[in-house]
């Protein structure tokens, strides 16, 4: 029979005798709730789109700043070369400039291998910024401009537009890094009692602020706006272009295939070198002029250092270093334009943003 619970609430059969130590415990499972059962994850479709669509949006900057410091990477020596020979007449009034095979062999025997890659931690801090700006405002630009005309390409005028004003926007972000490095690159040519020595990119941008003020990281943005926007169009507006004619050349409207893509990056990095060496020079002899004996600076202003460069090296002194100066833009343009196809894939297959 089962006990009796009268007077004992608890159900316990007070016939036998309680030993604590020999009672098992009790294990109380405690009833399933809202509060303590486990909850599905909702999927949020919203969420997913949202987060493609900002995937979507720095596409263009990831990709394009990506690309921009790869391709400095490669041809930072033909940089660093291009600097020292626009430099050279600066600190040698009335001689040729040296080549630039000469250029690259005398710094290795004087400097060591290492030399040739000076700065390329300025050079690659400037390409995440700058070259992220100049190509993802580019790029962000046109397809705004593009859906505003319907779908239909872009005449080379807007092309243009849109180049000037994401080259200008990107330059007045990335100046500090363009002064920075101009100085390590240059620094070497100069007396060693005049040397700055500074030991990376950021003493480099510390010391320029606080021994000559932070004013002087913009010295020279006049002609560095100047050159941004001339480059941006002669690099990326001319390359849009240039596709549309040697794809119609080579037989590939869509120049889908590597030979019309190469080709018609090599038209872009000749242009853009054509279009920007004059305001590259004189922004370079600006970010590294020092004061003279008498105290004075070399130059007072961008119209001042077109002036005097025509007046003592003659017109084609704005064009000094053209080879050096072409040589780096063509590989820089073609491994730019190239290889941001490939990046651009990985980008999308990773984030799914091309799905």
């Amino acid at each position: 029979m089962y006990p009796s619970h009268s007077g004992n609430p608890c159900g316990v059969n007070q016939s036998l005798p309680l030993n604590p130590l020999s009672v098992a415990p009790l294990v109380v499972s405690p009833p399933s709730s809202p509060l303590t059962a486990p909850m599905p994850i909702a999927y949020s479709p919203s969420a997913a789109g949202e987060a493609m669509s900002t995937a979507k949006i720095l596409e263009p900057f990831v990709c394009g700043g990506t690309a921009a410091s790869f391709a400095s990477c490669v041809i930072h020596p033909i940089d660093l070369a291009k600097v020292r020979m626009q430099i050279f007449g600066q600190l040698n009034p009335g001689k040729a400039p040296p080549s630039f095979p000469s250029i690259i062999s005398r710094m290795v025997k004087t400097e060591g291998v290492g030399s040739i890659y000076k700065g390329l931690d300025a050079a690659i801090g400037r390409q995440m910024v700058y070259g992220t700006a100049r190509i993802g405002l580019h790029r962000t630009f046109s397809d705004v401009l593009v859906k505003r005309n319907g779908g239909e390409p872009l005449s080379f005028g807007v092309k243009t537009l849109s180049g000037m004003a994401s080259g200008a926007t990107a330059v007045c972000i990335g100046t500090p890094f363009d002064i920075a490095l101009v100085r390590l690159q240059s620094d070497g040519m100069a007396p060693v009692s005049e040397r700055r020595n500074y030991k990376n990119v950021f003493d480099a941008l510390m010391r320029t602020a606080t021994e000559e003020g932070f004013g002087t990281l913009y010295a020279g943005l006049g002609p560095n706006i100047l050159r941004g926007m001339s480059m941006n169009v002669g690099m990326l507006a001319c390359y849009d272009q240039a596709k549309e004619f040697v794809g119609n050349l080579n037989s590939d409207p869509g120049c889908k295939k590597k030979s019309s893509q190469a080709g018609s990056a090599c038209i872009a990095g000749f242009t853009a070198a054509a279009f920007s060496l004059p305001f590259d020079l004189v922004k370079s002899r600006l970010m590294a002029m020092q004061p003279l004996p008498s105290g004075e600076m070399p130059y007072s202003g961008i119209a001042d250092c077109f002036g005097k460069i025509l007046k003592n090296e003659g017109p084609l002194g704005l064009w000094a270093g053209f080879s050096a100066y072409y040589g780096r833009c063509a590989p820089h343009a073609m491994i730019i334009l190239m290889s941001i196809e490939t990046i651009t894939e990985f980008y999308r297959s990773a984030t799914g943003s091309g799905k």
